[in-house]
């Protein structure tokens, strides 16, 4: 194992922002994995930092193949993490929103386009990420709608879910998708949490991404083999809405199944305390994502069903 300052920012009021590249065997840059770039995706952290020590582990007994090299880069915004902000703490912006980047541009915009440079020519990039909405979602792995996508090599990683997702204009400017138009087979991967360690789940997202490398003959691992993916599009699934503001309250969790006129969240009067609305499923299917905030607004999507083929 090599570790390696791959980009670095001199703080005016702060130390040098810096940001650690963990290198792993010699030769052809075939997987990259990339943790948090926000600063409450803990759990993203959390899970490359179990990567790196089970590759160290591999490297040491000579479980890494011949001429592949592996690629870990934990955080790229330790700045936020460190205050406990989600975004980039000088000017709030998202460095999943700044791809491929610019190196004349913005703080940001410089971070996203260095390491663009680093990363663009790898084989194989996998993104530990969350979700725009707080909650919590089934462990799957989720594809940009590119035109370059690869669905059969995402079932490789034994996950239970592949999410392929239409891009939106904003979509055009994250990593997944601009790694995907380099040239990069990328994948996303959700776990069930972002802002606190999940350690069942952060063990599962480990062992998909060991499963992924053995299965590409990057290293020479045994472990489960995982799940039969099924490939879903986002598009497919039945959301479910609020239908008022206040505090919420989640009856299910993401894997539950539910029936149509299940009560299955309820929206509380912030200030008398009644149950103002009960959150009804229109469908019978399996809970994907579930809203986890404590207060909620009007329409806000709370959960994402699959729903049952039958319906």
């Amino acid at each position: 194992m090599y570790k390696e300052e791959l980009y670095t920012l001199e703080g005016i009021y702060r130390d040098t922002f810096k940001i650690n590249g963990y290198r792993f065997g010699h030769g052809d840059n075939s997987a990259c994995i990339v943790g948090s770039l926000r600063g409450n995706e803990y759990q993203q952290t959390y899970i490359c930092s179990q990567l790196i020590r089970e590759l160290r582990k591999l490297e040491e007994h000579g479980q890494i193949a011949g001429n592949k090299s592996i690629l870990v880069i934990p955080c790229l915004n330790q700045y936020a993490m460190n205050i406990d902000r989600r975004f980039w703490p000088l000017d709030d912006s998202d460095i999943n929103r700044k791809f491929p980047g610019h190196i004349a541009g913005d703080t940001t915009q410089q971070i996203a386009a260095n390491i663009m440079d680093i990363i663009k020519g790898y084989s194989y990039g996998i993104q530990l990420t969350s979700f725009y909405m707080p909650g919590k979602f089934v462990p799957h792995v989720r594809m940009m709608e590119t035109g370059f996508q690869n669905p059969s090599l995402a079932n490789l990683f034994g996950l239970p879910f592949v999410v392929i997702r239409k891009p939106k204009p904003m979509d055009t400017t994250t990593l997944n998708y601009n790694w995907q138009m380099s040239g990069t087979s990328a994948f996303s991967i959700y776990t069930n949490c972002s802002d606190y360690i999940d350690d069942v789940s952060a063990k599962q997202a480990v062992a998909s991404i060991l499963r992924f490398l053995t299965r590409m003959g990057i290293i020479k691992y045994n472990n489960h083999s995982g799940y039969i993916a099924e490939v879903i599009n986002e598009d497919d699934m039945t959301p479910i809405l609020s239908g008022a503001a206040g505090f919420y309250k989640r009856l299910c969790d993401p894997g539950q199944t539910v029936y149509r006129g299940d009560v299955i969240g309820e929206i509380i009067d912030t200030s008398s305390g009644d149950v103002i609305k009960q959150v009804i499923s229109p469908t019978e299917g399996m809970i994907f994502f579930a809203y986890a905030a404590p207060t909620v607004m009007e329409d806000a999507v709370v959960y994402k069903v699959i729903r049952r083929l039958h319906e």
